[in-house]
């Protein structure tokens, strides 16, 4: 199967008159942006067809000779339920129309009909039939804790079930041509994400990434669907744009949140109509790549502010996965420790080192605010300066600094913990707790456990002594 298809599912279209076929193909084709179109003449043989190829949508007209559109409707209704089925008739009949829609059919249409308005039903009936699929993927996959492609995950290091409950979704959701949303912190990733998407799409184009931060509303337009000569000034020579340059591809537009609100209305109008006009241009171009996003930004209380359009939103939003922050899945800290320390070592030209144990416990009590990206970079400088087997904890120590404000010091100061509590435990009570939840916490590492508390090792461990005698 050729993975550049659109739909993914084939459409059918069924009419007698042969020049009604060529021209509502072209309507698809055109218009439409769809490529995975079949044609049959003769409405005896649509059962057939049907049951040797994939259609997920069939486009039907309602007066021929052998077999009317009615019959075929209620055969295809009863023998394939799944399949969805567009009318289309010559007369405009409001009783025939409703006795279709009885009897099962997803839209009627009359052929006088405006293109744009067809168009449209079609895209609403593809839309629809890709949400079931996702749906019964998704449900399959996490029922079954099924992950059929794991190799397109290979460049993101983890075991967090979190995660892979993520890629299973991604999984699920890769075959629609719909727009996927990725959101998270910055540093937890969402680059590789994108990347992820797009091998697991089989797709022939490219993925070809643009940060749209800062770019300003003709820089924006220019970069995206690109100028012909003579354009603006200076515009010597045709362009492409990175709509084009990732057509049957990934288009992956990063920092999406922070997109100005003329640009905003661009990328809108690209994914309602997929076309758009190079820049000097009056001849519309097909866009044939999937669209990705992703921000760091909360979208929703941008949205609330004023400064990012709800319509857009919706349409980006059709596929959504966020990705949790590393101090969420911090089982996968070992991994990842052990992952940047070989690519440092490999990039300086050095030989592996070995970390302490008590490295990992380290960095557990840690809070992460610039998540993977704030790891790799503490490994990378750890393994610069480091000149012996055991790696060094000194430069681990220095960037973490005495404590991590945002562990020790929570936001909720006006919840004190104790104004819950009838009665109120001693200030020995209180100390030996805190004692004992920081010594878990550090796998019983007093250095590690005195650095929670905010007091020096050796005041720690006579504190310990003193619980103990």
């Amino acid at each position: 199967m050729d993975e550049n298809l659109l739909p993914s599912f084939g459409v059918l279209l069924v009419d007698d008159e042969l020049p009604w076929l060529r021209s509502l193909s072209m309507t698809l084709e055109g218009p439409g942006g769809l490529t995975n179109l079949h044609q049959c003449e003769d409405s005896r043989k649509v059962m057939a067809f049907l049951a040797q190829h994939d259609i997920g949508l069939v486009l039907l007209d309602l007066t021929m000779p052998h077999m009317s559109g009615e019959e075929l409707l209620e055969k295809i209704v009863t023998e394939y339920p799944h399949i969805r089925v567009i009318i289309l008739s010559g007369m405009n009949q409001l009783e025939t129309a409703v006795n279709c829609m009885r009897l099962g059919a997803f839209d009627y249409f009359v052929k006088t009909v405006e293109e744009e308005r067809l168009v449209d039903g079609v895209r609403r009936a593809i839309r629809m039939t890709e949400l079931e699929l996702e749906n019964r993927a998704i449900k399959q996959r996490f029922l079954a804790d099924q992950l059929d492609s794991p190799e397109a995950f290979a460049g993101i290091v983890t075991k967090n079930a979190a995660m892979r409950a993520r890629f299973q979704y991604l999984e699920a959701v890769a075959p629609s041509t719909q727009p996927i949303l990725i959101t998270g912190e910055s540093g937890v990733g969402k680059e590789l994400v994108a990347r992820a998407i797009h091998r697991l799409s089989n797709k022939s184009g490219s993925l070809v990434s643009v940060n749209v931060a800062g770019l300003d509303d003709n820089v924006f337009a220019d970069t995206l669907f690109g100028h012909v000569r003579g354009a603006f000034t200076g515009a010597e020579s045709v362009r492409k744009g990175m709509v084009e340059t990732a057509a049957n591809g990934t288009l992956f537009l990063d920092e999406i949140g922070d997109l100005n609100p003329a640009s905003q209305v661009k990328l809108l109008r690209l994914l309602q109509d997929g076309e758009y006009y190079p820049l000097g241009s009056d001849q519309a171009k097909q866009m044939s790549a999937r669209i990705v996003v992703a921000t760091h930004a909360d979208l929703e209380a941008k949205m609330s502010e004023g400064s990012f359009r709800k319509d857009l939103y919706y349409r980006l939003i059709a596929h959504h996965v966020h990705l949790p922050p590393l101090r969420e899945r911090k089982d996968d800290l070992p991994l990842l420790l052990d992952y940047f320390l070989a690519q440092a070592a490999d990039k300086l030209d050095k030989k592996t080192p070995t970390p302490p144990k008590e490295l990992a416990v380290l960095l557990s009590t840690y809070h992460f605010p610039g998540n993977i990206r704030e790891l790799e970079a503490m490994v990378y400088d750890a393994v610069s300066l480091h000149n012996s087997k055991t790696l060094s904890m000194q430069s681990f120590l220095e960037r973490i600094g005495p404590r991590d404000p945002i562990v020790s010091e929570p936001a909720f100061n006006a919840n004190n913990p104790f104004g819950v509590l009838d009665d109120l435990p001693t200030l020995q009570q209180a100390n030996r707790l805190l004692v004992e939840e920081a010594m878990q916490r550090s796998a019983g590492n007093q250095s590690i456990a005195a650095r929670l508390l905010g007091i020096s090792q050796p005041a720690l461990s006579k504190r310990i002594k003193q619980e103990r005698s």
